[in-house]
């Protein structure tokens, strides 16, 4: 069976929301990832986590302009490419906008959530990017995007038919950062306190390593970068 999908419109703007069947899944740095893994990417843990909804793209341009009235991103030229240069506290903004407009319930991916949708979820084939074990099917990374980012689903799609989970534009978690724990988990939602929120699946500039699936890194949420965006879960 094929993952069923949602068509959301707002003031003329579609964008799909993909549902993810719960399950559980390991966290962190399993084998496919590599034997080069970083600490924070370890100990691997169990998680369990209930259905959800998240985006099949990363928020586009097209998509921030429609709810925000204007578009922050450095790489401009084509409303395809996904939103950057948005701060984590930018995110939350935009999300409190189109909750209003639309009624519903959008937020960001916990970081478990993430993970588990970019590893196929059900349909995870144990792939160490997102989609594939090769980088180049899936990510626009150094090695070949010239440093800048493209239009959303240029590269193939994931078993659940999600696009640029690796590379592209970083992403946007709800969790702060902060280490992993070794017991099993259920729906986590990161720690209560620390100054830093999780970003996820690398960008444009990260080297193959950085756009795996378990691959995590962290920033403060008050500053912008052209290589930051966000994907949507609900």
């Amino acid at each position: 069976t094929e993952p069923s999908e949602q068509t959301f419109s707002v003031k003329g703007v579609e964008f799909k929301m993909i549902k993810v069947e719960g399950g559980t899944f390991s966290m962190g740095a399993t084998s496919e990832q590599g034997s080069d893994a970083y600490d924070r990417e370890k100990p691997v843990h169990s998680v369990t986590l209930s259905d959800y909804y998240i985006g099949e793209t990363e928020v586009t341009q097209e998509l921030w302009e429609a709810v925000m009235g204007s578009n922050p991103s450095f790489f401009t030229g084509n409303n395809q490419r996904p939103v950057d240069n948005v701060s984590w506290n930018d995110c939350q903004e935009f999300i409190k906008e189109l909750n209003r407009l639309m009624g519903k319930k959008f937020r960001l991916p916990t970081e478990a959530e993430w993970e588990y949708a970019a590893r196929g979820g059900k349909y995870s084939r144990g792939y160490r990017y997102s989609g594939s074990n090769n980088a180049d099917e899936v990510a626009w990374y150094a090695r070949n995007s010239g440093v800048e980012t493209y239009s959303v689903k240029t590269k193939k799609a994931n078993k659940l038919g999600l696009y640029d989970m690796s590379g592209n534009v970083w992403e946007w978690c709800n969790d702060r950062y902060g280490d992993y724990q070794s017991n099993s988990q259920t729906n986590p939602t990161g720690p209560s306190e620390g100054a830093s929120r999780v970003v996820r699946g690398g960008c444009f500039g990260d080297v193959d390593k950085h756009v795996c699936v378990s691959y995590r890194y962290s920033d403060i949420p008050g500053p912008r970068y052209d290589n930051q965006g966000l994907r949507l879960a609900l």
